[in-house]
C-alpha cells in the first residue's frame, strides 16, 4: 500500500521558456512533488528539512539546490515557526530540451553538463553566498524578455563553477557517458541498480565489465567515487528509503528485499549513510510529507 506518492506538476512552456517562482509560508504550495524540469531554489527564511528523492537533511537561510528532471522533493519548515513569512522560498523552472539547444548554438556552455547530470540526484551548494544568490533571483524576477533569460544564464555559470557540490539523493546517482572502460563500468551499475536484492560480489563485476577484478576496482572507484561494495550498500539503502515512505512493509522484510543478509548489517549501514535509524527515517517521511503539513514547493 503506498503512503506517500509526489504530486505531478505540470509546467506550462508555451510562452516561456524559464519560469520564476517565490512564495512564502505557509502556502497551498507546499507540498511534496516532482515535475519534469530542473529547479533551482534558494531558502530565503526558515529553519527545517530538505526531502530531495531519497535524502532527509537540514535546510537554513541561504541555502541554494538543484533538483533534476522528475526528482520528488520538498522543504518542510520547523513547527517552531509560527509566524507567517512573505518570501520563504525563490526558484527558477527550466527544461532539458533548452538548454540542449543552448549547447548546440553555443559549445561554451558544454561546461554545464557535469552539473546536470548530478542535479538528477539533487545538488546543494554548500557555501554559496547568499546575498549572491538572492540578488540574482531577484534580477530574474524583475527582468523581462531576453534581459530574464540574460539574468538566469549569469546565475547558472555562477552556481557551475561553485567548487562545493553536494549531490543528495542516493536514487539517480550516477549516469556514466562515453565509451570504453566507462561504459563497461556503466553496464555494471546498470546491472547493480536493476539487480540490488542479489548478491553482487566485485568478481561478479568484474566479469561483467570485462575486466580482471584489480582492474574493475580500481576503475569503478575513479569512475564513481566510491569502492564497488559501498555503491551496491548506497543503491541498496536508497531503495530502502523509497520503500520505507511509500510502503507499510516492516523494516525487516524491507532489509531482505533490498539485498542485506541480516537486520544488524542493515541497520548500521543505513545509520551510516542518513544519520538516522531506518524508523526515524519513515517516521520524519510519513510527518513531514504528509499533505497537511506545511511545507515547501
Amino acid at each position: 500500500m503506498s503512503i506517500i506518492r509526489p504530486e505531478i506538476e505540470f509546467i506550462d512552456r508555451s510562452t516561456r521558456s524559464i519560469r520564476y517562482l517565490e512564495h512564502g509560508w505557509p502556502t497551498d504550495l507546499c507540498r511534496w512533488h516532482s515535475h519534469e524540469e530542473y529547479e533551482l531554489h534558494f531558502i530565503a527564511e526558515t529553519r527545517g528539512k530538505a526531502f530531495v528523492g531519497d535524502y532527509i537533511g537540514d535546510f537554513s537561510p541561504g541555502a541554494l539546490y538543484l533538483t533534476g528532471p522528475n526528482l520528488p522533493h520538498n522543504w518542510v519548515t520547523d513547527e517552531v515557526w509560527t509566524r507567517e513569512i512573505e518570501t520563504r522560498d525563490m526558484l527558477v523552472q527550466f527544461n532539458q530540451s533548452s538548454l540542449d539547444a543552448l549547447r548546440i548554438a553555443f559549445p561554451e556552455f558544454s561546461e554545464m553538463r557535469q552539473m546536470l547530470t548530478l542535479a538528477q540526484s539533487g545538488i546543494e551548494f554548500v557555501g554559496f553566498n547568499p546575498t549572491f544568490a538572492r540578488g540574482h533571483m531577484e534580477a530574474i524576477r524583475d527582468a523581462r524578455g531576453p534581459e530574464r533569460i540574460v539574468a538566469f544564464l549569469r546565475l547558472m555559470v555562477r552556481v557551475n563553477e561553485h567548487a562545493e557540490k553536494k549531490v543528495l539523493s542516493v536514487s539517480k546517482m550516477v549516469q556514466i557517458d562515453g565509451n570504453g572502460k566507462q561504459a563497461r563500468i556503466g553496464e555494471v551499475i546498470d546491472f547493480v541498480v536493476n539487480n540490488f536484492s542479489e548478491e553482487i560480489s566485485v568478481d561478479r563485476a568484474a566479469e561483467i565489465a570485462r575486466m580482471s577484478s584489480t582492474a574493475f576496482s580500481r576503475n569503478f572507484q575513479s569512475t564513481t567515487g566510491h569502492k564497488f561494495v559501498e555503491f551496491v550498500n548506497r543503491i541498496r539503502i536508497g531503495q530502502a528509503c523509497g520503500m520505507l515512505y511509500a510502503t507499510d512493509a516492516q523494516v525487516s522484510t524491507i532489509c531482505f528485499d533490498v539485498g542485506f543478509q541480516n537486520l544488524a548489517n542493515f541497520n548500521r549501514h543505513f545509520l551510516k549513510m542518513k544519520n538516522m535509524t531506518p524508523t526515524e527515517y519513515r517516521n520524519t517521511a510519513q510527518t513531514d510529507l504528509a499533505p497537511s503539513v506545511g511545507g515547501g514547493r
